[in-house]
């Protein structure tokens, strides 16, 4: 899964309109971005990219690149 395909998916994920995330929102800004879609993000990361990301590391990510970054982007 390319960068693009990925920021599709946390707009999906966030209930957000197609192409609204470009990378460098602040996930506090994110009125969607909670504990549910911390478990979303972490389903996500698995099943696209084989990735297995704790509670922890999400929680040091300020920005939706730092959650990129998580995932191998």
């Amino acid at each position: 899964m390319d960068r693009t395909q990925f920021l599709a998916l946390m707009d999906e994920l966030l209930e957000l309109d197609p192409g609204i995330l470009k990378g460098n929102e602040s996930l506090e800004g994110l009125e969607n971005w909670n504990s549910l879609a911390v478990i979303g993000f972490m389903a996500l990361a698995n099943e696209h990219n084989g990735v297995i990301v704790s509670p922890r590391s999400i929680a040091k990510c300020k920005t939706v690149n730092d959650l990129i970054d998580l995932v191998g982007q």
